[in-house]
């Protein structure tokens, strides 16, 4: 699989990403093991995690098989800290939350450091300088290598990017968003921040939270997300009339091209500008295994266009020149 920088560092990671977000929960021990060893045996580097995953459980599952299946050393492992439990503050920022979740998450995964470490979520209730020193410090203490941020808006990546930039801070490596052919919003203000300041996007859900892949046209199936008590509420936003428009000119695009919807989606935003990789999560081995083969797939530019305009989001003033409004 080919190798991209993280932003503007030295930090190389497989162009697809291996998203942990049912591990524990929905994806057994036995069903992780077989993701982790066919990204692994595809080339793949990249595995993102969380604190909350699972309840922990997903961190744990990480921790077992780099122990037993895979060495730590061929993995780029990504975890993320401050959302938490609690209805009422789903976010803490603070330093001293920060660097304990970050100390239990190295403690799950067993290892004395992870490869890039994210905040998780923007906490209005902390001063945003005061959760960027965490950053700082997990990095010169060794705990991390990298650092970055996940579901910032536009100016708050923007404060936090130009901030780690003065003195000896930490620079911001990646930021991991949502982003697909059915949620471009990052275009809007987050994309020209990361790409001005050199920071390299991760897009979470980059098939549509899996209704890109087309298995939602004519219903929804008793196996999928859609289907799950817990996820169905994920998924239904994007059961629309203009998610349907998007997903039947993915389709005839994939018919086009004699591939699957799948590929023709992954592709599509893992070759945006400021992309390195998507991250993909994945209910079991064979349904990564169809993920993985977009490899060998580069969109023609026709095809391209065309989705982008089929998807295309509404920016207008102040986000285009204002002379041309």
């Amino acid at each position: 699989m080919e190798q991209r920088h993280l932003g503007r560092t030295g930090l190389r990671v497989s162009r697809i990403g291996l998203g942990t977000l049912t591990w524990g929960r929905d994806t057994d021990e036995h069903d992780a093991a077989e993701q982790l060893k066919a990204f692994w045996d595809a080339g793949g580097t990249l595995v993102d995690t969380a604190d909350v995953y699972g309840g922990g459980e997903a961190e744990y599952l990480l921790g077992r098989l780099m122990e037993r299946l895979v060495p730590r050393q061929d993995l780029v492992v990504s975890t993320k800290a401050g959302s938490v439990p609690d209805p009422d503050r789903r976010t803490d920022g603070s330093r001293g939350h920060l660097l304990a979740a970050l100390d239990a998450s190295l403690a799950r995964l067993g290892t004395d450091h992870v490869d890039l470490w994210q905040l998780h979520a923007f906490d209005p209730c902390t001063p945003l300088e005061e959760s960027l020193q965490a950053l700082d410090i997990a990095v010169r203490s060794g705990r991390a290598r990298y650092a970055g941020v996940s579901n910032f808006c536009g100016w708050q990546l923007a404060k936090a990017g130009t901030w780690q930039l003065m003195g000896d801070r930490t620079r911001l490596a990646g930021a991991q968003l949502e982003y697909s052919l059915l949620q471009r919003g990052i275009e809007r203000e987050v994309l020209p921040a990361a790409l001005d300041l050199g920071i390299g996007l991760l897009p979470s859900s980059p098939l549509g939270r899996g209704v890109l892949t087309g298995k939602y046209r004519h219903g929804t199936p008793a196996d999928s997300r859609g289907g799950s008590e817990a996820l169905a509420p994920f998924v239904e936003p994007y059961l629309d009339d203009t998610a349907s428009r998007i997903v039947d000119a993915v389709t005839t695009a994939a018919d086009g091209l004699a591939t699957t919807p799948l590929q023709v989606a992954l592709a599509w935003v893992r070759d945006r500008p400021g992309v390195t990789a998507p991250i993909v999560g994945a209910r079991n081995a064979q349904q990564l295994t169809a993920a993985l083969s977009v490899e060998g797939l580069s969109l023609p530019d026709e095809i391209c266009r065309a989705l982008d305009d089929v998807s295309a989001p509404v920016h207008r003033y102040p986000d285009h020149d204002w002379s041309t409004l």
